[in-house]
């Protein structure tokens, strides 16, 4: 055999076990598989459970597998702006707009929306209560009574310190504590230190039975919590799965998703824990 011939026997053999390999990969996933995409969320969408509904249902109908990473909506709006994630689900208005302002995002669109509560122990030294949040913030501040912040640059985070802000409250003392962490590890805080703090509805209910946390204030329009959905673009870095994020942020806003997310939570804590806002 010459030496050309042996060189072309070698280049079929390793396009034959390439080939091979690829039909493995192929049978791995099932044939269909459209490749992985990053979600970057909040910590109020795991910690509730809805996404532990959402993403199995995304994922037989788009064949896409989503690894989720849920931190501060904060952190969350930073990965996607460093291209470390494809897509974005957030409740944090103000970072959102400030993403939206670097160029490197496609679309924004509304998804839902639950309300914070303030919660606190059952003795409520502060005696706060009703449905107006300021006045709750200045008797809590003012009575010196224990507050635990997430202080993680999170959306609730965000929306915590505008109400200290309109409340007129400096946040000093050892009163006022942070967490550094999501929102059902700051509850369980909270609870252990007898401490009030402010919560979306949805994480306090998936986790209120493990603790003596009650709802004291609800119902202002300051506490009314709205998430947007995000897809990136190659523009925050080559890394991004453009296609994925898109089919991911068109279908949390499908009739379908949508449906789920209206009736998510009725059956366990009869009523809903979002309501869904994405338009028809």
């Amino acid at each position: 055999m010459t030496v050309r011939h042996k060189v072309a026997v070698a280049v079929l053999l390793v396009a034959v076990v390439a080939m091979a390999g690829c039909g493995d990969d192929a049978s791995r996933t099932g044939g269909s598989s459209r490749g992985t995409l990053v979600l970057a969320t909040t910590t109020s969408t795991q910690d509730s459970g809805l996404l532990d509904v959402l993403i199995p249902a995304f994922e037989r109908e788009s064949a896409y597998r989503v690894k989720t990473i849920a931190v501060g909506s904060g952190q969350a709006l930073e990965m996607g702006r460093r291209g470390e994630a494809d897509v974005v689900l957030a409740h944090s208005p103000a970072g959102e707009g400030k993403l939206m302002a670097t160029g490197v995002a496609g679309r924004r669109r509304l998804v839902m929306h639950n309300d914070f509560v303030i919660v606190g122990p059952a003795t409520n030294p502060a005696g706060i209560g009703g449905s107006s949040a300021t006045p709750a913030f200045t008797r809590i501040a003012g009575a010196r009574a224990p507050f635990i912040s997430r202080g993680d640059e999170s959306g609730t985070n965000t929306s915590e310190l505008k109400l200290w802000a309109a409340a007129g409250v400096k946040r000093s003392g050892s009163w006022y504590q942070e967490s550094g962490q999501g929102m059902a590890a700051t509850l369980r805080i909270a609870d252990e230190k007898r401490a009030y703090t402010l919560t979306d509805r949805g994480t306090y209910l998936a986790t209120a039975r493990n603790g003596g946390l009650k709802v004291l204030v609800e119902g202002d329009s300051a506490l009314r919590n709205v998430y947007h959905v995000i897809d990136m673009t190659k523009r925050a870095g080559d890394r991004v799965n453009v296609a994925g994020a898109r089919a991911f942020a068109s279908w949390i806003v499908s009739a379908p998703a949508q449906r789920t997310i209206a009736s998510f939570g009725r059956d366990k804590y009869g009523r809903s824990l979002f309501t869904p806002d994405a338009p028809d």
